[in-house]
């Protein structure tokens, strides 16, 4: 054999030598035979599908072209490779790209006819016809078919050949292709069809003009009963299978294509636009988030609240698991907004994150108490949202309550810019103007944020705190990286560190804590003490004019996000974070299996002694309690609420040298807050103990001590009038550590009065500046300096 083939190398050599010319000429015409196929051999756009981590079709974009044209798949169903070659080609597998006795045949039929009846054509040489766009069907035209179907059994297999067919056929209307055609016919997967729905299907693309689903049913009965007749009588189907084929009735009416996360493929249009690919969305747990979206909407319309977006991501792997970009509201509603990629003022939202940062730099523990009382900071006057005061209040209940004063006194210790710079750490893409254009209202929504960036800076806390205990305390440098979409898609999360990414384990532990706190909606406040109470970080936030509701979760497994309003930016009454956003949140984490809480950091915690009643470092004379605190927390600030008091024997009275001997005398530690603070704080804790009375014999050290609680200093202040157009006065109010204390009153030196118990003092004072004076009996004299404007 060998000794055959060098034998024919060497006579074809030397006759190509013999005729250089027709040598010439073999080698062009055998080039351009090569090179005549285009690669790819269709240049056409294709639709952009998009299919859940398990293979179901998710949703899909049409074409450029405004076809549904789905891409080639690697695998053809057998059942539809079948029928297709049995009706279109029965001799496929054997011809080498085109039949020569069909073409003889069809040539024969076309003269007799004295027009074109029959094409001949084989499937090679109708995928050529395809990937031309349907050129005139002329003898030169076949001509070219002809070669060009040669040069494609070269290139690709028969099976690729049926596959190129069925991919890019046309099914009517703008169905092109088999799974795009099984979508559109019956709604499902091309393997799922059966015999008849497949051999429907084979037949369409013959006359896709004149048969159509719908249409011309008689027509399109006959075509597929002729085919299935055949498949019986080659043995590809037996008597049973064909008889039930035959029982089955036509499709009716066209089904739409699965809608299951919409905006999502519209996003990932935009990176893979053209191409199928496999998401990480779970589509049970898209379909169920669906359906919760979709009750929602309908019952938050009543209130003319028309959008809504959720966002599921898996903490470990970092990938999308459920995204609803909004709710399913119609066109006049912006549903094709996709509201997780929207800015919208964050209201409370970031809160956590504030007290992390604070925590973590040991500017506060978990229970320092922070001041909750009437505050103004150069013209801003931040109020709480039931409008009232706790005086003071430990952080971790000013975060669970979601308290503003306190956490905008918090960022003012803290100090913005340093805030500001945190926030750029986790990467948070809207916030792009400078610090001092936010000020301290960056922490009540002066800024906007997304549901995205928000997710995905929950979902980095959570994993740093799970993976430092599942690492001997150890950080990952890329541990705030961009969530992914795609199933095949990891993370890189960069290299091993002892060193904190941004903030510590402890800090975030402790933060969580806090947040677990909060009281759910429509629930009893004793919810945590239940077994069945699913524990989960969470915070809401709302913003101002109520045209935004978030809710942010975490558990160790999933971070939740939700968000509630309207793309518009119309608020509505009532709707609130832990009103709008909070029920669905609960509502989409009851959807998964119930996770472990997080395991306390302890390499990254400390227990230490601390003020039982101010929460800070334990000083000199404070009841203490142990607590756990970050390891920076070492270097906070003592209790600074603790003073030394001297009491007579009785301990009723404070004493002083002036009256009594100091061997009688009683020392203790008292917990003292400042006038104002205390005015407020005694009123919601009953167990406060104001200080004692000094002994009507003692003089000297008598004073009390008072500030104002309203105007604060330098302020500018609007009287206002009422219904008769008559100016309202200025209530001045002023808090003093003793109870029994008569308060005298002054507006720029002129008397207006005195006041005991509740010192509280009405003026009515002109347009400009004036200076307020209250002195006690003691001489104790206090001013503020503030501007009236009418």
């Amino acid at each position: 054999m060998i000794l055959k083939l060098k034998n024919f190398f060497s006579s074809l050599l030397n006759y190509l030598k013999k005729h250089p010319i027709k040598s010439g000429v073999f080698f062009t015409l055998l080039v351009v035979y090569y090179f005549s196929l285009p690669s790819p051999l269709f240049k056409v756009p294709y639709s952009t599908v998009v299919e859940s981590v398990e293979g179901r079709l998710l949703g899909a974009k049409i074409a450029n072209d405004g076809q549904w044209r789905f891409p080639e798949n690697d695998t053809l169903p057998e059942k539809f490779k079948k029928c297709i070659v049995t009706f279109e080609d029965q001799h496929f597998y054997q011809h080498p790209g085109f039949n020569p006795v069909a073409v003889f045949n069809a040539m024969v039929q076309n003269y007799k006819a004295g027009k074109v009846v029959r094409g001949g054509s084989t499937l090679t040489q109708q995928v050529i016809r395809l990937a031309r766009k349907g050129q005139s069907r002329t003898y030169f035209e076949k001509a070219i078919e002809l070669v060009l179907a040669t040069r494609l059994e070269f290139r690709y297999s028969k099976d690729k050949i049926v596959e190129l067919y069925a991919a890019h056929a046309p099914f009517g209307g703008n169905v092109v292709g088999l799974e795009m055609a099984s979508w559109r016919y019956f709604g499902l997967k091309p393997n799922q069809l059966s015999w008849s729905e497949s051999a429907t299907l084979a037949v369409l693309p013959n006359a896709p003009s004149l048969i159509f689903p719908g249409k011309n049913q008689e027509l399109l009965l006959a075509k597929r009963n002729l085919l299935l007749q055949k498949l019986n009588k080659n043995g590809t189907i037996d008597s049973e299978t064909y008889n039930l084929a035959l029982a089955e009735p036509l499709v009716g009416k066209p089904f739409p294509l699965p809608e299951l996360a919409p905006h999502l493929v519209q996003k990932m249009a935009k990176t893979y636009g053209g191409k199928k690919v496999q998401s990480s969305i779970d589509y049970e747990i898209q379909s169920r988030v669906n359906d919760l979206a979709a009750n929602y909407y309908i019952q938050y319309k009543q209130n003319e609240v028309y959008n809504l977006a959720v966002l599921v991501l898996d903490i470990k792997t970092r990938k999308v698991v459920a995204y609803v970009g909004n709710s399913p509201t119609d066109k006049t509603h912006k549903k094709d907004v996709d509201i997780i990629q929207a800015a919208r003022s964050t209201g409370s939202i970031l809160k956590p994150l504030l007290f992390a940062g604070m925590l973590d730099a040991g500017k506060i523990l978990p229970n320092t108490l922070i001041a909750d009382v009437p505050t103004q900071i150069s013209g801003y006057t931040p109020e709480n949202y039931d409008l009232s005061f706790d005086g003071a209040v430990a952080a971790r209940r000013a975060l669970s309550r979601s308290l503003n004063i306190p956490s905008v006194l918090m960022l003012q210790d803290f100090g913005v810019n340093t805030f500001y710079e945190e926030l750029q750490k986790f990467k948070f893409t809207t916030i792009t103007k400078p610090a001092n254009h936010y000020g301290l209202s960056l922490i009540l929504g002066g800024a906007e944020s997304n549901l995205w960036d928000l997710c995905r800076t929950y979902a980095g806390l959570s994993s740093t705190l799970n993976y430092f205990n599942a690492n001997q305390g150890k950080y990952r440098k890329n541990e705030f990286a961009e969530p992914l979409f795609l199933k095949n898609e990891a993370i890189d999360f960069g290299k091993e560190s002892f060193q904190k990414t941004i903030l510590g384990a402890g800090s975030i532990y402790l933060t969580y804590q806090a947040m677990e706190e909060v009281n759910r909606p429509q629930e009893d406040e004793a919810w945590r003490f239940y077994d069945s109470a699913r524990k989960i970080a969470w915070k809401t936030g709302t913003s101002f004019g109520n045209r935004d509701a978030w809710a942010v979760g975490t558990d160790s497994r999933y971070v939740v996000g939700i968000w509630v309003g309207n793309a518009t930016g119309e608020g509505r009454p009532k709707l609130t974070g832990v009103e709008s956003a909070a029920p669905i949140l609960f509502d989409v984490f009851n959807l998964f299996p119930r996770s472990n809480w997080f395991q306390p950091p302890l390499n990254d915690l400390e227990e230490v002694e601390v003020c039982q009643h101010s929460g800070s470092l334990a000083n000199e004379g404070c009841p203490t309690r142990k607590e756990w605190i970050p390891l920076k927390g070492k270097t906070s600030a003592l209790c600074s609420y603790h003073k030394r008091i001297q009491l007579d024997a009785s301990e009723r009275f404070r004493v002083n040298s002036n009256c009594e001997a100091i061997e009688n005398m009683v020392v203790k530690y008292w917990f003292v807050l400042p006038p104002v603070m205390e005015w407020y704080y005694k009123s919601k804790h009953i167990d406060y103990q104001m200080l004692p009375p000094f002994r009507e014999d003692c003089v000297g050290n008598t004073a009390g001590t008072m500030d104002f609680i309203y105007p604060k200093n330098n302020s500018k202040i609007y009287l206002t009038k009422n219904f008769d157009s008559d100016v309202q006065p200025l209530i001045m109010k002023i808090a003093h550590s003793q109870s029994d204390a008569i308060l005298y009153w002054y507006v720029d030196e002129v008397f207006q009065g005195k006041t005991t118990v509740f010192h509280e003092k009405s003026i009515l004072a002109k347009a400009g500046i004036h200076r307020i004076t209250v002195v006690d009996g003691n001489g104790n004299e206090i001013s503020r300096k503030i501007e009236i404007v009418r």
